[in-house]
């Protein structure tokens, strides 16, 4: 009988004993609710999940870690404009557009460019992350 390996094994297989807290998190967390239903809940697609659960992601790895702290472990951090927030719904609100349709989309779209937010991925005077 051929048994599919766990992620948590695959994860151990790639990143040695001492893989970090965050990996093993998303591993158990794609092994209960699979690769898919890892990367809707973290905000990434499966492949870039599966690619770094497999130790071999090649883009920013600390920004994946980013978010499945935030989303699977809880990592808050304190908004200028929403109050306490997941870090992974911080960096979703980072990466959105400017929208002149809603006043908090446009104090968001300031505070994560213009004002300095210690949490922002943006240069700060720039639209680029």
């Amino acid at each position: 009988m051929n048994q599919r390996q766990s992620f948590e094994e695959k994860t151990l297989l790639a990143w040695g004993d001492d893989r970090p807290d965050w990996i093993v998190e998303l591993a158990r967390f794609a092994d209960a609710e699979g690769l898919t239903g890892a990367g809707k809940r973290v905000g990434r697609p499966a492949s870039t999940l599966s690619q770094t659960l497999s130790n071999t992601y090649r883009g920013d790895v600390g920004k994946i870690e980013e978010r499945v702290r935030g989303a699977l472990m809880a990592l808050t951090v304190e908004c200028p404009v929403l109050g306490e927030i997941g870090r992974d719904r911080c960096l979703d609100e980072q990466g959105k557009d400017f929208s002149g349709t809603s006043a908090m989309r446009a104090q968001l779209y300031r505070a994560c460019r213009f004002s300095g937010c210690p949490h922002s991925k943006h240069t700060k005077g720039t639209d680029h992350g």
